[in-house]
Formats: structure tokens, sequence, C-alpha cells
């Protein structure tokens, strides 16, 4: 009966752990409504829905074994049941989806784009954005354009300054590199003005369809240190969907809400201030995690762009807060244990209708928590082994 047991326990205990393995990997989603509204529209099969994540914080060759075989892993599974459940029609990356980019050579980065395809696996097909984050690219002393090209180039729909433009039905999106912003006088911040410049324009002209022209000079060129642009009779909410890394400066007024613990309630000032939480293993990256776009080139955003909804990342907590003149910003969460114990990330369907835009937070397993139910795992089939062990040994010497 003992040996019988014997045989039988490893095969449960493997059964057990493969059935844990895939429930643990199915995210938790729940749908994000603004102060103010009270139903949420139901979904439409034509309408557009984007997986965003954000500081995927890959490390590549440099990868250790905890990440090889743990942490990684867990983030390959995560990525295939979120897909395999949701069913995106497109991927966004939010930036950092390196750990240590800027200080790689291109050999090293190659390892990285090898990981990020290997991770998207049987998905890889799936229509995907990738904008640079602050870990990819370095701060401002390390901006340099030749990489930046470099690195763009290794991304669909990024031109040389690491900007992008695209449009799926009836939604254009326009992604910035935020981080050329923050910079002073240099080619990519005026590469990232020219991007700016040549939207809004093309916003204007499909707007100017229907009203009239407006006069004056369409110039919207950056100064030292200032931001300029000309008053435009276009309405909040009516530009693109804008993609940023860094978040906005926060032009706010009472109807903000939102971290990765009070996920569509609303939260405390203190809280919303607080730093969020970060881990050590991968760095701290170049900028801290409460930075955001100065208020000059945030203005001049809002003045040139005026997107329709703001998605950005880099604070590794989700946080859905809208701005004064009503333009609403999702802050998107790490993705990755490397950046905090609880990642996760957005869903957005932007309805086919043209009304706006479903949010929808989902949150994936704790490391804690998977640490925690293997160790016990672990304890259980070692306890059942000694206690079936003692128990054929008591059994033999009563034999006996």
């Amino acid at each position: 009966m003992f040996v019988h047991w014997r045989r039988v326990l490893p095969l449960i205990v493997i059964a057990a752990l493969i059935i844990f393995e895939d429930r643990v990997s199915i995210p938790s989603c729940e749908v994000v409504v603004p102060t103010g509204e009270q139903n949420v529209e139901e979904n439409h099969p034509d309408d557009l829905k984007v997986m965003m994540v954000a500081n995927l914080l890959l490390l590549g060759s440099e990868a250790g074994y905890r990440n090889i075989f743990f942490r990684d892993y867990y983030l390959s599974k995560f990525f295939a049941r979120s897909f395999g459940i949701l069913k995106p029609d497109m991927l966004l990356v939010l930036g950092d989806l390196s750990a240590k980019g800027s200080e790689l050579t291109r050999s090293r980065w190659s390892s990285v784009l090898q990981q990020f395809h290997r991770l998207l696996g049987p998905f890889l097909g799936l229509p995907f954005h990738v904008i640079l984050g602050d870990r990819d690219i370095g701060d401002c002393s390390k901006l340099n354009a030749i990489s930046v090209n470099w690195l763009a180039s290794n991304f669909p729909g990024l031109d040389s300054a690491g900007c992008g433009a695209f449009e799926i039905g009836n939604i254009t999106f326009v992604s910035l590199n935020a981080l050329a912003l923050l910079c002073g006088n240099n080619n990519l911040r005026f590469s990232v003005e020219k991007v700016i410049e040549r939207e809004s324009i093309d916003l204007r002209m499909d707007i100017e369809q229907t009203t009239e022209v407006l006069d004056g000079s369409s110039e919207y060129r950056m100064s030292s240190g200032d931001f300029g642009w000309r008053e435009n009779s276009m309405s909040s909410g009516s530009g693109p969907v804008l993609l940023l890394h860094f978040p906005l400066h926060w032009t706010g007024n009472k109807n903000s809400w939102g971290t990765s613990a009070y996920c569509g309630t609303s939260s405390p000032s203190h809280e919303r201030s607080k730093i969020p939480e970060s881990r050590g293993s991968v760095g701290t990256g170049p900028y801290d995690l409460l930075h955001t776009l100065p208020p000059n080139a945030t203005e001049y955003i809002f003045q040139a762009l005026r997107p329709r909804i703001v998605f950005s990342a880099h604070s590794h907590i989700f946080r859905d807060r809208t701005h004064s003149d009503g333009t609403r910003e999702i802050t998107v969460p790490a993705m990755t244990w490397d950046a905090r114990n609880d990642p996760g990330f957005v869903v957005a369907t932007f309805k086919s209708n043209g009304r706006g835009a479903t949010i929808s937070h989902c949150s994936l397993a704790k490391e804690s928590n998977v640490l925690l139910a293997y160790t016990s795992i672990v304890v259980l089939f070692t306890s059942t082994m000694l206690v079936a062990k003692s128990s054929h040994a008591h059994l033999q010497e009563v034999g006996s």
C-alpha cells in the first residue's frame, strides 16, 4: 500500500502544479467607470480592442536564473493566457521594454528583441507598436540620435526620432518620444516637434473641411526652454489617441482617481502623490517614478493635438485621471515582477461608433502569492512523504 501511494503522490503533485500554473496566469480584469458615468456600453464585434502593457524590463542575455526559469517563464504565460482569453486586435508597449537598454551594445539589444519576440510567441503576427522609454534610450545626457534611430528601426511604425502615427479603422494613434521633450535644444526634440506640428495640421485640415479656415501662421516652433503655439478652435478630445512613456504634467481637477490600490474608486490626494512601489532588482532607471513631462510641454501637446485620450506609463502603477480640460489620461502599470509584486496591464476597447473607449484594468498574480503556493506544495509533499514513511516503518515494527 505504501509503495503504491509513494508512486502516485508525485503524479498528484505534478497535476496540481499544472492546474495551479494554468489558473494563476489568468488575468482578473475590471472595467473602470469614470466619475459621473453610470452605464458601460456593450462591446460590438467591430470595436477595436487594444492590449496595453508597459515596463516589461527584459534583460535578454543578461538575465539570471531567477528571471529565466521563474519571472520570465510566468511573464510568457501571462501573455499567452491574456491573448487567448481577451483576444485583442493589437498590442501596445508603452516604453521600457528593456531594463538596461541605454547601457547595452547593439548585439546585447538584439538578445532583448529576440526575447520580446519569444514572449509574443504564436501571437507575433498580431499588430503591435512599441514606444521608447527612458530605460531604453537613457537620460538627456545619453540621448543620441543615431542610437535612437537604430533602435526605432527595429519596431514597426517608428520614425528616426522614435515617434509614430497610424490609423486603424476610424481610430488615429500618435506616439511621441517623450524623453526628447524633456531635453534642451537637440535634433530629436525638434524632430518630435515636427511630428506634433504635422499631426496638428492634419487634424486642423480635417476639421476645417466643415468649419471656417483659421487665419495666421501655422508654425509651432519651440524655442529653448519654451513651447509656443497659436490658439485654435479645435475642441478638446477631437484629436488622436496619444501614446507616451512619461505621464503628462497634472493639470487636474477634483475628478481624479485610481492607483493600483484604488482601481475604479476615488483615492485620497495623499495617495496620488505617494511614491510608487519599486523593486531594486533591475535598478532604478534614469528618472524617478514620479517624473512627468514639464508643464509647458504638456500645455503644448494639449493645444496642438487636442487628444481624445492619453495613455502613458513609467510610474509602474495604474492611474485613471481627468485633466482640467476634460482629457482623460490612463497610466498603464508595469507588467513584470521585476517592477512590482502585483503587475498588471490595461485593455482599451475603442467603440466603432466613435463614442469614446471602455477601459479595463487587468491584474495579474502577485509574485509573493505564487512563491507562497510553491512553498506550501513543497512542504505538504515533504510532510506527507515523511508521515507515510514513518507509518510504514511503524507497521513493519508491529508486524515483526
